[in-house]
């Protein structure tokens, strides 16, 4: 696999008894974790605090993240890319809404898989009881 074949993104992990916060963006019919590409001299951390105050207006603390799992799936309607999720848990202050390109939010549990990208359907299956 070539570096231009993989797209390396992080998410965050938000749980709400057995579900996850996720996210669809306007234009797929798939829910992804909140979070995004990172960008040029951004660490993992930077990345996902700015993604996460754009795309749900939260403003995560960055002494509270946490890297949980690296999930490497086949990237949602992109044919012949990897994504490379770094994951994270951390603390949020605010109430999450759907802002920039994202179209929906939804707390989705394993019983849901289906609506999911798979790297969220990978995420599903290596995170211990939500």
């Amino acid at each position: 696999m070539t570096d231009d074949s993989i797209l390396t993104s992080v998410g965050w992990i938000a749980c709400d008894e057995d579900r996850l916060l996720l996210v669809r963006t306007k234009g797929r019919d798939a829910f992804y974790l909140p979070g995004g590409k990172i960008e040029p001299g951004e660490t993992h951390e930077q990345a996902l605090v700015r993604e996460v105050h754009e795309e749900l207006g939260l403003r995560l603390r960055p002494a509270t993240l946490e890297h949980c799992a690296t999930i490497e799936a086949p990237a949602h309607s992109l044919p012949g890319i990897h994504l490379r999720m770094h994951c994270f848990t951390g603390t949020a202050h605010g109430t999450p809404q759907a802002g920039r390109e994202i179209a929906e939010l939804a707390w989705i549990g394993i019983d849901e898989l289906e609506r999911c990208a798979p790297a969220v359907q990978q995420l599903f299956a290596v995170l211990p009881r939500l």
